[in-house]
């Protein structure tokens, strides 16, 4: 009966463990980042403006896509979509020239490794990237774009963001 009691202490810690430690790490104003999008390692929350990563819901329908198709996991209430925020590097920002093709992103005429949109996702179904041509970033919007992931999906397909969907911007403390 003993032994029973302390496999079920065991399963429950091993569970309740890491779902606690994310708790915790968000509570004390720290993200852990596990996804290709960006570096692997801890992020602090920060005021800063000028930081380099957001956290942000992506816009309609987009958001829905990327939940529906598993690009990002359900978390109810993280997300009005009912997914998990993304993290992304900001490569551009107001009063920035952003140019999309079939290359990729450039920004001021220097282009963002790894952004070339794709046609299709992993499971072979169709992708549609933003619409190609030169945009100046508007006040009170941003593009986020992964150097990190080509695969990445962020600006490439959905445009720019709003400052009102970043829900935290992000400096790395630890990272690989």
């Amino acid at each position: 009966m003993r032994g029973l009691f302390y496999r079920k202490a065991a399963v429950v810690l091993f569970i309740a463990g890491p779902i606690a430690l994310v708790y915790a790490l968000g509570e004390a104003g720290l993200r852990f980042n596990a996804t290709p999008s960006v570096p692997t390692g801890l992020y602090w929350i920060s005021f800063d403006p000028a930081a380099e990563y957001v956290e942000f819901c992506p816009p309609e329908p987009f958001g829905t896509l990327s939940v529906q198709r598993g690009y990002r996991a359900r978390l109810s209430g993280a997300c009005a979509d009912a997914g998990v925020p993304l993290l992304k590097p900001i490569v551009a920002r107001s009063g920035d020239l952003v140019e999309v093709s079939a290359r990729g992103i450039s920004v001021n005429r220097v282009p963002v490794p790894n952004t070339a949109p794709k046609t299709l996702d992993t499971a072979l179904r169709p992708l549609i990237a933003w619409p190609f041509g030169g945009y100046e970033v508007a006040p009170g919007t941003a593009w986020v774009a992964s150097s990190y992931n080509s695969r990445s999906f962020d600006s490439r397909y959905f445009g720019p963001i709003t400052e009102i969907a970043i829900r935290h911007r992000l400096r790395p403390i630890w990272t690989e």
